[in-house]
């Protein structure tokens, strides 16, 4: 396995140009102390484009797998045992300002250009505290991983999404960062879209519209009867129908007792509030394009 290694970091200092090679044999500097018995973990950024050198820098594609995130570390270098790197991650870390520099060095605009003053660097959360440059795949980058290293902070959400209605992000086939930009945005909570609806739209098209008669809720923000992130009620639904309906449709054309589960009012009660579902009638409360659709019930 290490003369595997030997030969495919040779391979890569041979179509290194040749104002790079000072550089790389100081990176090779590293590796005679960071062996593969000593430091296995180390190694894995072999086998990433952060160790292939296409870390994306506008400069050059630079070899510098380490001094490019550690810094020169020069007096590591000549006393390592006593001396830290100039930029730590993990053990011994370097402020969360300091690490994240050295990221954004490269990783910078496109989704990422609202990083400062997002929630998460507010909360002097590192990079590395989601990501990891050493291991094959950074589990944060795929889908059925991603939810892990979110819950590690949001438990909230980590204990919705094991309710009985909720998207499918335990299972994988929905992640954190479809609806979130964990590199900040200018939209309440992150979102990846301008509103939340917008954001809700990009898989739920049909309930966009525009519709010839419009139920100002659904219009307004889904979550106003939604909780995304889980529910005990069906359709991710805040409270169950009609007590949910009946929050706004107190005395709309219907018996204007309100059926807030405390009794089981008898004689000419309306079965549609209470035994039944406001929705067996009222089925496109999003909105509908029908002639005759104006108290959407068809």
């Amino acid at each position: 396995m290490m003369m595997a290694l030997t030969r495919s970091l040779l391979c890569m200092l041979l179509m290194l140009p040749l104002a790079l090679w000072a550089q790389a044999e100081q990176e090779q500097g590293c590796l005679q102390c960071h062996t593969l018995q000593v430091s296995p973990a180390v190694h894995g950024i072999f086998a990433n484009h952060h160790g292939a050198g296409k870390n994306g820098a506008t400069n050059n594609e630079s070899s510098a797998f380490c001094s490019g995130c550690h810094g020169a570390s020069e007096q590591h270098r000549s006393d390592p045992l006593k001396q830290l790197p100039d930029i730590r991650f993990g053990d011994q870390a370097s402020s969360p300002e300091q690490q994240n520099a050295a990221c954004l060095g490269c990783h910078k605009g496109q989704e990422r250009m609202a990083w400062v003053g997002s929630l998460h660097q507010q909360e002097d959360l590192s990079c590395a505290g989601c990501h990891s440059l050493h291991s094959a795949q950074d589990q944060v980058l795929s889908n059925g991983q991603q939810a892990d290293t979110c819950f590690g902070c949001h438990r909230d959400v980590q204990a919705k999404s094991h309710l009985p209605s909720t998207h499918p992000v335990v299972a994988g086939q929905v992640s954190c960062s479809d609806c979130h930009n964990p590199h900040g945005s200018p939209t309440p909570s992150s979102l990846t879209g301008v509103t939340l609806n917008d954001t809700c739209f990009s898989c739920h098209a049909e309930k966009r519209g525009p519709f010839l008669f419009e139920h100002a809720p659904a219009a307004e923000d889904c979550g106003l009867c939604h909780d995304p992130h889980g529910s005990v009620n069906r359709d991710l639904l805040t409270s169950r129908t009609p007590f949910l309906c009946q929050q706004c449709h107190s005395a709309a054309f219907h018996p204007s007792q309100l059926m807030d589960g405390s009794g089981l009012p008898s004689g000419s009660s309306n079965m549609n509030l209470l035994g039944k579902n406001c929705l067996n009638c009222h089925s496109q409360v999003h909105g509908s394009n029908h002639p005759s659709g104006g108290r959407l019930t068809r």
